[in-house]
């Protein structure tokens, strides 16, 4: 489902980002992308998602070469993946629902579609009682939970999740890890970054570490 080759991504000045990114991830597979800041995972993240290109190597995610996308196959690619951002970046002036539907308005579905597949995920995360609510009414893990169902609305068969519990307290952030896993058990691929090595240790999932752009620990199962 997922696969580095021998990946480099370097910046200006010049700062080695990413140095010989060599991994796997199969398909439902649900793994952790841990190191501390200035490691690299975001800018892997970035590269996984297409927001940005490699210098060298290859990315496979779900059947695309992503070194090698063009604007068109970026667009179809994106459809295949659901991304959860740290800042959560929902659009402060549209509802929970507005929000969650918006990749399947991109895509042109239908609207009764879009009407009953956005209520469904919104049920399954708990917030169909808040689907006319604005982001800034709701509270952090009500955003987050928006933020996820956004990204599943489409059925990705991969969801990246960037430190998505990194600004919501331990209980809210157990909720989070419970939904993502449920996620994972019905077939998607989840990656997530984080921080929080006690929730790691926790959930006994594969754990990859990085340390100055380059994976230290759990490059295979």
């Amino acid at each position: 489902m997922i696969e580095f080759s021998h990946l480099y991504k370097t910046y200006p000045g010049p700062i080695h980002a990413l140095k010989n990114i060599d991994l796997s991830i199969d398909k439902g597979e649900f793994v952790f992308l841990t190191g501390p800041s200035g490691a690299g995972k975001t800018t892997l993240f970035k590269m996984l998602s297409a927001y940005d290109r490699p210098t060298s190597g290859q990315i496979q995610v779900a059947g695309f070469d992503l070194a090698s996308l063009n604007q068109t196959s970026v667009a179809q690619f994106r459809r295949r993946v659901g991304v959860v951002f740290q800042d959560f970046k929902l659009l402060k002036d549209r509802t929970v629902f507005d929000n969650v539907a918006l990749p399947l308005v991109v895509r042109g579905d239908r609207p009764s579609h879009i009407q009953n597949r956005v209520e469904d995920i919104l049920d399954q995360v708990g917030l169909l009682a808040k689907a006319d609510q604005l982001p800034d009414f709701i509270s952090g893990g009500e955003q987050q939970r928006t933020a996820i169902a956004r990204a599943l609305v489409h059925q990705p068969g991969v969801l990246i999740a960037d430190e998505p519990t990194g600004n919501l307290d331990p209980r809210l952030s157990e909720e989070i890890m419970d939904l993502l896993e449920r996620v994972c058990a019905q077939g998607t691929t989840v990656f997530v970054a984080t921080h929080d090595h006690s929730m790691v240790k926790a959930r006994k999932h594969r754990t990859i570490e990085l340390l100055h752009g380059q994976v230290v620990a759990g490059a295979r199962p």
